[in-house]
C-alpha cells in the first residue's frame, strides 16, 4: 500500500486550517481588542494531556529496497487501544510573542502471530509463531508563537516548529530479533485558534504540520475547553498524527487517532 501523495496530503492539511480560521476572520472585528477570558497570554503555563491512542494505519517496510516485507503494525499486533500522555510548557514574553515546549513520548507494542513470514531489517520471522512488535514514536519540540489575532471572540497564533522525533519499530519471535531506530529533526509550521463561546466555554483548534518530497508530519488537535478558574482550564476532543517518510532506506507511515484530556494551569 502506498501512501498519498505529499503534495495532495499537504494540500489538503491547508486547507483544513484555513476552512477552521474562516469563522474567525469574518466574525471577529478587524481591531485588537482585549484578550477573551477563556484564554491567557502573558507568563509561563503548564499543561498535561493524556488518553488513550488507536492505530488506523501503520505500515512499515525495513529496507526500502524490495527485499523486506510491507508490514501492517496494526493488523499484526492489533490497533489498540493504547496509552498516551505529553506535556506542554508555555512561555509568553509579552502580548504577540511566545514560546512552547511539548514532550510527547509514545510506545505502542504487543503480540500476534504472522500469517506469512516476514523480512524485516535483514531477518526472517516465520508464520505461526507468536511474534512482538514494538512502535516508538516519541515527539520533542520547540514551537515559537506570534500572536497576530486577538478580538473579543476569536483568537489566532501562527509559528514555527522545530521538533526532535524518536522512533523505533522493533520485532521479536524467539532467539529471532530485529530493531531499527532513528533520530532526526523535522520542521514544522504551527497554527492555533482559539473561539471563545461563552464566558467559560471554548473551541481550540492546535495543529503543527508539514509536507515535502521526503515525507510529510501533521498533529492536529480539536478541542473543547472549560475555564475552572482564573489560573485553571481543563479540556477535552480528538488529536490526530499522521506522517511518515518513504526513501531508500525505510517506508513508514502510520495514522494515530487520540481520545484526549488535559488540564493546565496558568502561573
Amino acid at each position: 500500500m502506498s501512501g498519498p501523495k505529499p503534495a495532495a496530503r499537504a494540500g489538503a492539511v491547508v486547507l483544513l486550517l484555513l476552512t477552521a480560521a474562516c469563522p474567525g476572520f469574518l466574525g471577529a472585528t478587524t481591531q485588537p481588542s482585549a484578550q477573551p477570558e477563556a484564554g491567557h497570554i502573558g507568563g509561563l503555563s503548564v499543561e498535561v494531556e493524556a488518553g488513550p491512542v488507536w492505530q488506523g494505519r501503520n505500515d512499515v517496510e525495513i529496507p526500502n529496497d524490495g527485499t523486506a516485507t510491507r508490514i501492517a503494525v496494526e493488523e499484526l499486533i492489533g490497533r489498540g487501544p493504547s496509552f498516551s500522555w505529553r506535556v506542554y510548557l508555555s512561555y509568553d514574553f509579552n502580548e504577540r510573542h511566545g514560546l512552547r515546549l511539548l514532550v510527547a513520548p509514545l510506545t505502542i507494542d504487543g503480540d500476534g502471530t504472522p500469517t506469512t513470514e516476514i523480512r524485516f531489517d535483514d531477518e526472517t520471522f516465520e508464520p505461526g509463531v507468536l511474534t512482538h512488535a514494538k512502535y516508538r514514536f516519541s515527539s520533542y519540540r520547540l514551537t515559537y508563537r506570534y500572536l497576530f489575532f486577538n478580538g473579543e471572540r476569536f483568537r489566532w497564533h501562527v509559528g514555527f516548529t522545530g521538533k526532535i522525533r524518536d522512533a523505533e519499530v522493533a520485532l521479536s519471535q524467539g532467539s529471532t530479533a530485529a530493531s531499527y531506530d532513528n533520530i532526526g529533526f523535522v520542521p514544522l509550521l504551527h497554527l492555533a485558534g482559539e473561539w471563545k463561546m461563552s464566558e467559560r466555554w471554548s473551541a481550540i483548534l492546535d495543529a503543527d504540520a508539514l509536507a515535502a518530497p521526503q515525507g510529510r508530519a501533521e498533529d492536529v488537535a480539536l478541542k473543547m475547553g472549560y475555564r475552572i478558574a482564573d489560573d485553571w482550564s481543563a479540556a477535552a476532543g480528538y488529536r490526530m498524527v499522521e506522517g511518515g517518510a518513504d526513501n531508500d532506506e525505510v517506508y513508514t507511515f502510520a495514522w494515530l487517532h487520540y481520545v484526549v484530556a488535559s488540564v493546565r494551569y496558568d502561573f
